[in-house]
């Protein structure tokens, strides 16, 4: 029996899930004509999922590698030696259960290539002839991200000089993060480890400004929700007004797909099957009294972030109008961590969805009552 799954990576065969495939097509156009590009979404957005959907889609006609650099040690960061080593065992590992040749995937790791001199020429071995897509999963967990950025300058160096016609290298980079890359280095400094007077100039220098518009919208439309309920009726035999609890969904959560499963799955295992308006609404006053990893990683954002605290804080209690802007680092930042939007009216940074409207709203009011009862 299938369930709503809100903990990693969903697999059709154990998990609801909501048809993607339009998706998967346009990420797919791109890896067609070459490009690298960033998928750069918010934390608990299916990013894994759908790396793990679009590998199954594209390993007919391409070699693809999948890694990711969660779990890994600060050591495999710690110079380029150790992260050649590591990058080339976690491609030979990707390829294990694949239809590739023992003879390519073993010749994968060459311990030669130790450098990013040496691993510029090894990438260019192993790429020639062939079309292979380098896809690399949470690649903001990594604990140098100055390592990273060099590999990172490398591959857009071989990818310049293949538009020229003078280099071998991978059809198609995708790099999935939360972090957009261009704010790495942003994400070093609050972490310490890159100092501010010597970069401030330097701050969205990217080494990736080869990376082609990603404009695929991740969020699930009405319409990709009720696929999943669609699947979910059909075996559980649920009467249930389809479309109309899709939009109720997707009035609370704006498409997050962790609240949208979050909600069906309390629905399903908490509510009684209550698939009906009170039992959405119910599923919500639920969702907004746990803790989850998400809700703690708002909270912790807000405090780790002031300027984006002011900035919420200035929106949702103080009732301020601001206008989207993503020039401005810190609604930038908002957007990418999945905070704020567009509203629909005169451009207005709004908050994303009601969920996260009402846990920060209270986040502020139970704070401000705290203060106010030590004074």
């Amino acid at each position: 029996m299938r369930k709503f799954n809100v903990t990693g990576l969903c697999i059709p065969s154990e998990d609801y899930m909501v048809d993607i495939n339009d998706k998967l097509k346009k990420i797919a156009e791109l890896v067609k004509a070459r490009q690298y590009f960033v998928i750069n979404c918010p934390r608990q957005y299916g990013k894994t999922t759908t790396l793990a959907c679009l590998k199954r889609l594209l390993k007919d006609e391409y070699i693809v590698i999948s890694i990711s650099f969660e779990g890994l040690g600060s050591k495999s960061f710690e110079n380029e030696e150790n992260f050649c080593l590591i990058f080339m065992e976690l491609v030979k590992k990707s390829l294990n259960l694949t239809n590739i040749s023992d003879e390519y995937r073993e010749a994968w790791v060459n311990k030669d290539a130790n450098d990013f001199i040496k691993l510029n020429y090894h990438i260019d071995k192993m790429c020639k002839d062939q079309k292979v897509v380098l896809m690399i999963d949470e690649v903001d967990k990594t604990s140098n991200n100055g390592v990273f950025l060099d590999f990172l300058s490398m591959l857009r160096t071989k990818y310049l000089a293949r538009k020229l016609g003078e280099d071998y290298t991978f059809h198609s980079v995708i790099l999935a993060g939360v972090y957009d890359i261009k704010n790495i280095k942003l994400k070093m400094i609050k972490e310490g480890s890159l100092s501010l007077h010597t970069t401030e100039d330097k701050i969205y220098n990217s080494p990736w400004n080869i990376a082609a518009n990603f404009d695929v919208d991740m969020s699930f439309n009405p319409e990709e929700i009720e696929s999943m309920l669609k699947e979910y009726q059909s075996e559980n035999d649920t009467p249930m007004d389809l479309e109309f609890i899709s939009q109720e969904i997707y009035k609370y959560t704006s498409g997050y797909p962790f609240l949208v499963s979050n909600i069906c799955k309390i629905i399903d295992e908490k509510l009684n099957k209550d698939w009906s308006e009170n039992g959405v609404y119910n599923a919500v006053k639920i969702v907004l009294s746990e803790k989850t990893t998400l809700s703690d990683d708002l909270i912790k954002n807000l405090e780790t972030y002031k300027d984006l605290y002011d900035l919420l804080y200035s929106i949702l209690i103080n009732g301020k109008k601001i206008i989207f802007d993503t020039h401005n680092l810190i609604i930038d930042l908002g957007s990418m961590f999945g905070y704020v939007k567009k509203g629909s009216v005169k451009d207005i940074t709004v908050v994303a969805n009601r969920i996260f409207e009402t846990i920060m709203t209270n986040y502020f009011i139970t704070k401000d009552s705290i203060v106010s009862s030590k004074r």
